[in-house]
């Protein structure tokens, strides 16, 4: 007993609940526990090599190294998107895209871009909190949307609509339009639902197919499936069930003071603070209020973030708003400082947020009259979440 004592004492303390991003949702099943248990080890724990069906062209070797502890990532993770199919006629749309697989194995080539094509960065997003995002009703969504921004506020978010893939099964309350449904996961919301992404992800991240995604992304034919389906819904529910991040001091004036600013400059009319989830499969998503700072949304962002890429009925200006809680945990998973907006660009907030442009102009403007103390409680409070 005494040994036992002794050796407590020089164990580290366990982080607290609110400093860790990833932990699955209370209220689950037992059934629900094990496939959640089955997706952590897939998705952190489970590295592909050439004989696992790696390549041979890729991105990444897992899922963890994209999203370390389920937070955001790092510049060497970064996505290099180009080649969508879209509105604007894009010529490269049948020339390799839609994603740069940067690295390859030993005798094959990875891939490079010519010069003059369009391309964006994407880093890759924290993971938390998912499984809500995808529980809220389309028509909320909807409620939030004014493309023709017909208060006058300046702000006019609206859907991306996307094609369904066969695999995916409708969400609860699904609204099409001319047979599209609204997309809510990625930079520009060009997924619809966790396993189109997670699929997805597999083929182009990893160059790994799945009955979901059987084309080979190095020679564009199909090939036998190199995860099992059950791997590829393991880590689906994963994602789904991960628990939202929790406010860390959320009663102090700073932070309290700081939301009033956020109000005040209009940040909240495109970082919606709350949700409210509607039916689900899952119990403990249904009906439940969530604060996490997006309106699943796309919104024109201005000249400064126009890639000149685009997915679905995304303009090149457009992106989808970013939740933001989990925000002031980014820096844990890279590297020890910030690498915000959909690339990277900005080191700070105060950098992110000047980025900001098109219907985000007069928060920006709003964001330059505060003084120094309201800045600083600004980004307490964005940190605290």
């Amino acid at each position: 007993m005494l040994l036992l004592a002794g050796c407590e004492k020089l164990l580290p303390p366990a982080p607290a609940d609110d400093a860790l991003l990833d932990g699955p949702i209370v209220g689950l099943t037992p059934e629900q526990n094990a496939q959640f248990l089955r997706g952590d080890v897939a998705f952190n724990d489970e590295v592909f090599t050439a004989a696992t069906g790696l390549g041979p062209v890729f991105v990444a070797s897992s899922c963890g190294s994209c999203h370390a502890g389920d937070g955001k990532g790092h510049p060497t993770t970064t996505l290099t998107r180009f080649g969508q199919t879209d509105s604007t006629g894009n010529p490269w749309a049948l020339r390799g895209g839609p994603q740069l697989q940067n690295r390859a194995l030993p005798g094959h080539q990875p891939e490079t871009l010519p010069a003059g094509v369009p391309f964006s960065r994407f880093t890759p997003p924290a993971n938390t909190g998912l499984g809500y995002l995808d529980a809220v009703p389309d028509t909320d969504l909807l409620a939030l949307s004014d493309p023709a921004d017909r208060d006058g506020d300046g702000i006019s978010g609206r859907p991306n609509w996307i094609d369904r893939p066969d695999f995916s099964a409708e969400r609860p309350g699904t609204v099409t339009r001319a047979g599209r449904c609204i997309g809510r996961y990625g930079k520009k919301a060009g997924a619809y639902d966790l396993l189109h992404q997670t699929a997805n992800a597999y083929n182009q991240d990893m160059g790994v197919v799945s009955t979901y995604a059987p084309t080979d992304a190095y020679t564009g034919q199909p090939l036998d499936p190199e995860v099992s389906n059950q791997t590829v819904l393991d880590v689906v529910a994963y994602l789904r069930l991960l628990k939202a991040p929790i406010q860390r001091e959320a009663q102090h004036p700073d932070v309290l003071a700081g939301q009033q600013v956020f109000a005040r400059a209009g940040c909240d009319r495109c970082h919606v603070p709350a949700l409210r989830t509607g039916p689900s499969p899952i119990a403990a998503l249904a009906h439940q209020t969530v604060r996490p700072y997006t309106d699943l949304l796309l919104h024109d962002m201005g000249p400064a973030l126009n890639d000149g890429y685009t997915e679905g009925t995304a303009e090149p200006a457009e992106w989808r708003t970013p939740p933001l809680w989990g925000l002031g945990l980014s820096k844990r998973s890279q590297g020890g400082q910030y690498f915000l907006l959909h690339d990277g660009r900005a080191h700070s907030i105060e950098a992110a947020i000047r980025l900001h442009g098109g219907e985000a102009d007069r928060s920006r403007a709003r964001f330059e009259q505060l003084t120094d103390p309201e800045r600083r409680q600004l980004v307490r409070f964005l940190e605290s979440l």
